[in-house]
């Protein structure tokens, strides 16, 4: 069937993108807009006598013709839609919208010669500082072109009136004056759709969009920019109030940079640097304005712009709000041209660990700086001036002027150095050219390093990094090409020894990436860069991998967690070679297209290709799959794909880097993977890379990749999980005929809406079956959008089933008490017929359902202590543990009584299987073990066993006294220090804080933060606050503590009082890093009454939240959930733990 101007495949992705905004509210228009507000000075020439008010400039209204059904503040976005496909598919509308369109770029042009004829040579006079500031009028030619700027906007409102005119004639969704955020929103996504259905080209870089836009919000901006900028008037942020603040964060597109030749110098003595860019450009559409981004604290040069053999100086027009520069044009570029521009740039390398940022390092006696790059999201604006956004590839030449005596590095390899005087320094870095100042350089020598040219890559995996590095090499053979790709790890010269590990693991997963992919890594060499201070884990530079010492370094007394950590980090960004860097996310809405298919390639399917003894496979589902379900059981949760637009669109994207678009997206994707096959899943995959190579990519490009390779419709299959918010949970029972399922939304606190509860997902129900010959699994059976459905098996009531074999969809199940009953005596035999994976879903789904209210706790008690004891399966050990510790936490204020019974059930578990495993590791013990061993000794401690408490004493003992930690295990450390200062006084603590001054290795040094966290003792919390809100402890490392002191049931309190008190300081310190929103859930999310709730949100409605609003109302959400089921259950729980005598 036809798709006219393919308005159809419009609609299908723009509305799920939506979320309808139908209640958007009518609102009057601002009383004033006025763009002098912020000047200085109001000028005193506005004649009294004026017909027309410039200040409130006349845009449309509704006229008595037009129809009220038809008003886009109103309509929902699929009624707006389907208006317009049913409307434009007339070739007549859409030569009228044409011939609208060409009468008002013949507007724009009239007007843009009268304004040059107008000021001539005398515009440069009008920018001069005694007129921007208001200690001059600026006379005659000031009031001549205000004047002439009132007539044309008379002239430019009569042709808004005419074209909304025309709009209604037409039967087209009309656009108002409005101030609602989402009605704004919505215009700006149907006028995008119309946009795209008009064939003659956008003109008018000044507005964001076309004539439409202009009809709502634009008109006001093309004429500040355009007729008042000579005025000295501030341009770009007086009209905010009626505009949607993703205009301002997305860059026209009017132009593209295709190329950048970027040089920095890095001076590490002075902590400054500074630098020249050169960027090519093409023009997409004729424009008198270039705009690119520029962070708030760079300063600029003078730009020079160049094109078919004319050269201009321009001043930039800055707009640090936005972190945006605007070049205006001394004349109209043509669409189809190309041009230079070249601009000179110096900032501060800070602390920030954002942009261009410091660190330092000391070794046998000497500390230096040094300094590394981190752009994603939004940061290379603040080291160079950039087209900031993902789908702004270019290619990328860079050089680097350095110390004589440290080493660059940057995405490609170095091809070539060599010395520089202070002359060559400045011709680097076109000082005269851009008229722009020298640089201080001080003593000692400099030299230069060039780098080969990238491939198109986005300006966020950008990266360089220089200081006094050292590293260690090795290499693999690409199994395609045959090539042999040189390998680097460098860290600081007091970590190098630590490095080994890290640099193996990358030689062997490449080869593994590139024979699944059936793409070869592009680049001639990869990197990693180790850091000391680092905000997020790690960063996949595109050739320069960075991240924190604490992952990429390891050795043998890091132990087995800290070596999976590595292996697992290093996978999952080597897997960003291709998902990310290769092919690129089109706009952060996509974010999870790049951090789900890292995370289950470089953490699970590759993960376990290379290390098979690690059942990478099987612990994903308490390291993902419940931390996924986790967080979007919450009415907070957000779609894996979600739409970023709105006032606060820069805070939104640093908040969905979270456990929705890495481990939700990861879980949907290893579902499909088990739907379709895994082979086919990949030759999906791989059809996926080679479509998009250094291209940029949407979630339907994937689905049409790996629907090419199984046949089937994956979008279909896929869109409720990716495109809708939550999970649905199964309901079953069952009788002597067959099951009877039913879908509903699963929320942690039991109590979706009718609204909340309209999604139908297509759900593979997976049904294990147990007879006399084994276990079997139908994968075929599936609720295709059905509400409910009859499942067929005979003799149901009497057979062992369950659903969601193997724990591979992305669902609860909730059974009658019976079947779970029987399923955990089934789970508890020696040779369970259900797999570890099997036990470990019906665990989690126990304490989940009976916090939501689906089933008493006790329920999951009873389950609990069937297992307890009986399974020695580390990661069901886990979950066990793990759901336990939930309980005593959010019981935390219960009766004494209650409390210690809690902990005697769970030390009735964990105890005498700690004491069978024993505190002995042996070279022969598995993995498994190992695990094992970890986990019990770890969840009897947590209990208060006293066997296992003694234990640690004793080996805790030497270290506390004389500094000698042979007796912990490096796999215990963690626990050995935590409990020991748990349990201990002021010689157990300071013996930690000890082991945080001096560790052997960052693991070390992480298990201490952790145990001073955990102490319980007033005064030693106290001490501990102190010394987290000093600056004696790296910003990266706050967290740590703030994990250990939420989870310590007497700190928590004293947490929230003095994050509380120093709240404005911590915002200032963690401004723009990620871990801004992890404090915040640290700081609120364990408490658990009402009461406490509303205390929270009081405190934080006196400030702004907009940073980190979406975790503040998670972590909020957590707290009611856990108050009601406390309230719901603690009898219950009381009740359970009397008859099974822990009470």
């Amino acid at each position: 069937m036809d798709d006219p101007g393919g308005v159809r495949a419009l609609l299908a992705r723009l509305r799920e993108q939506d979320r309808a905004a139908e209640h958007a509210a009518e609102a009057p228009a601002p009383k004033s807009a006025r763009p002098w507000a912020t000047a200085p000075k109001r000028p005193a020439f506005r004649p009294s006598d004026t017909a027309y008010d410039p200040w409130q400039p006349v845009l449309p209204e509704r006229t008595a013709a037009a129809r009220t059904e038809h008003d886009t503040r109103t309509m929902a976005f699929g009624d707006a839609l389907m208006l317009v496909q049913a409307r434009m598919k007339d070739a007549g509308v859409m030569a009228q919208l044409r011939d609208l369109r060409h009468a008002q770029h013949a507007l724009e042009r009239t007007l843009a010669k009268e304004r040059t004829d107008l000021i001539g040579a005398d515009g440069e006079k009008l920018r001069a500082p005694e007129y921007v500031d208001g200690s001059r009028s600026g006379g005659r030619l000031q009031v001549r072109y205000a004047r002439w700027a009132w007539e044309a906007l008379g002239r430019w409102d009569a042709q808004q009136r005419t074209q909304q005119a025309a709009l209604e004639e037409l039967g087209l969704p009309l656009f108002y004056v409005t101030r609602d955020k989402d009605a704004l929103a919505k215009q700006r996504r149907m006028v995008q759709v119309m946009d795209e259905l008009i064939d003659a080209p956008r003109t008018g870089a000044e507005t964001a969009s076309s004539y439409l836009v202009s009809l709502v919000v634009l008109v006001t901006t093309f004429v500040w920019q355009r007729l008042l900028a000579p005025l000295g008037v501030p341009t770009g942020v007086a009209h905010m109030s009626t505009t949607d603040e993703s205009q301002w964060f997305r860059l026209p597109t009017d132009v593209r940079p295709t190329h950048y030749d970027l040089t920095i110098l890095s001076d590490l003595e002075r902590l400054r640097f500074q630098g020249a860019v050169q960027v090519s450009l093409d023009v997409q559409r004729a424009t008198r304005t270039i705009t690119f981004n520029a962070g708030k604290d760079l300063e600029l040069s003078d730009v020079l712009l160049a094109w078919n053999g004319e050269e201009a100086r321009v001043a930039p027009a800055l707009d640090p709000e936005h972190e945006r520069a605007n070049v205006s044009l001394p004349r109209e570029v043509p669409q189809g041209a190309q041009l230079t521009l070249t601009a000179g740039f110096r900032g501060a390398i800070d602390d920030s660990m954002m942009g261009f940022y410091r660190s330092s390092w000391e070794h046998e006696g000497r500390r230096a700086n040094y300094a590394l790059t981190q752009f994603e999201p939004t940061s290379a604006r603040r080291a160079f001036p950039s087209w900031d956004e993902p789908e702004l590839k270019a290619t990328y030449a860079m050089r680097m002027l350095h110390r004589d005596g440290t080493t660059a590095l940057a995405n490609m390899p170095a091809t070539g150095e060599r010395a520089l005087d202070a002359r060559g320094v400045h011709d680097a870095l076109r000082v005269e050219a851009l008229a722009f100042g020298a640089p201080e350089l001080g003593g000692g020598a400099w030299k230069e390093t060039c780098f080969a040219t990238t491939p198109k890559v986005s300006s966020y995996l950008v990266a360089w990094g220089n200081g006094e590095f050292r590293h260690i090499e090795g290499a693999y053979t690409s199994p395609l090409t045959g090539r042999r790709v040189p390998l680097r790890v460098y860290t600081t010269p007091e970590y190098i020894h630590q490095a080994r590990f890290a640099l193996e693991v990358k030689e062997k997963i490449l080869p593994v990436y590139e024979r699944v992919f059936d793409v070869a890594y592009p680049l001639p060499k990869l990197d990693t860069l180790v850091a000391a201070d680092f905000d997020a884990g790690a960063m996949e530079n595109w050739g320069l991998i960075t991240g924190r010492t604490s992952i990429f370094l390891y050795d043998t007394k890091s132990g087995l967690a800290g070596k999976k950590l590595t292996a697992g980090v290093q996978s999952h960004e080597v897997a960003h070679m291709w998902f990310g860097d290769i092919a690129t996310l089109a706009w952060w809405d996509n974010l999870w297209l790049n951090e789900a298919f890292a995370t289950l390639m470089g953490e699970v399917i590759i993960l376990d290709r290379v290390f098979p003894e690690w059942k990478s496979a099987s612990q994903f589902i308490n390291d993902h799959l419940n931390r996924a379900l986790e967080l979007d059981a919450k009415r907070s949760s957000h779609p894996v794909e979600i739409p970023l637009q709105g006032d606060d669109v820069e805070h939104a994207i640093n908040q969905v880097f979270d456990a929705i678009s890495y481990s939700k997206g990861a879980s949907v994707l290893r579902m499909l993977s088990k739907l379709i096959g895994e082979d086919t899943f990949l030759k999906g995959v791989s059809n996926y890379l080679k479509k998009h190579l250094y291209g940029n990519t949407v979630t339907r490009d994937l689905w049409d990749g790996i629907s090419e390779a199984s046949g089937r419709d994956v979008n279909a299959i896929m869109s409720s999980w990716i495109l809708k918010q939550g999970f649905p949970v199964l309901t079953v029972t069952e009788d002597a005929e067959g099951l009877f399922v039913r879908q509903n939304r699963f929320l942690s606190t039991g109590d979706p809406s009718p609204e909340e509860d309209a999604t139908l997902w297509y759900v593979p129900l997976a049904l294990k079956t147990v007879d006399e010959q084994g276990a079997t699994v139908d994968y075929d059976l599936v609720l295709d959008g059905q509400r409910e459905a009859r499942i067929p098996l005979a003799n149901a009531h009497e057979r062992v089933w369950k659903l969601n074999a193997d724990t591979i969809g992305v669902y609860r199940v909730a059974y009658t008490p019976e079947r779970l009953a029987l399923l955990g005596r089934v789970a508890a035999q020696r040779d369970s017929p259900l797999t570890v994976e099997d036990r470990v879903g019906l665990v989690s789904d126990a304490w989940k359902l009976a916090q939501a209210h689906y089933a008493p706790t006790s329920s999951a008690l009873t389950l609990t202590k069937a297992l307890g004891g009986h399974d020695k399966s580390s990661l069901v050990n886990q979950a066990v543990a793990q759901n336990l510790a939930s309980l005593a936490s959010v019981w935390w204020e219960q009766p004494q009584p209650v409390r210690d019974a809690i902990n005697a059930f769970r030390a009735s578990i964990f105890g005498p299987l700690a004491r069978e495993l024993t505190f002995e590791f042996r070279e022969e013990d598995s993995t498994e073990l190992r695990e094992l061993r970890t986990t019990v000794i770890g969840a009897a401690a947590a209990a208060g066993d006293a066997w296992t408490l003694e234990q640690i004493r004793t080996r805790f003992a030497p270290l506390r006294d004389a500094g000698d930690d042979r007796h912990i295990h490096p796999d215990l450390l963690r626990t050995v220090l935590t409990q020991a200062v748990r349990h201990g006084g002021a010689a157990e603590y300071d013996a930690a804080l000890r082991v945080y001054d001096h560790p052997d290795t960052p693991a070390h040094k992480t298990s201490a933060m952790v145990a001073l966290g955990s102490t319980r003792d007033p005064q030693l919390i106290q001490r501990t606050l102190d010394f987290v809100f000093s600056d004696k402890v790296k910003t990266q490392d706050i967290m740590y503590f703030f994990v250990a002191l939420s989870a310590n049931t007497e700190a928590r309190r004293a947490l929230l009082q003095r994050f509380q008190a120093d709240f404005d300081q911590l915002v200032q310190r963690f401004e723009g890093n990620f871990s801004l929103a992890n404090l915040i859930r640290y700081s609120v999310s364990a408490f658990s009454s009402e009461r406490d709730a509303q205390e929270i949100e009081q405190f934080f409605a006196k400030h702004d939240t907009s940073k980190f609003s979406m975790s503040l109302a998670q972590s909020l959400d957590s707290v009611r959930a856990q108050a009601k089921w406390l309230e719901a259950d603690k009898e219950d729980v009381v009740r359970w733990l009397q008859a099974n005598a822990f009470l």
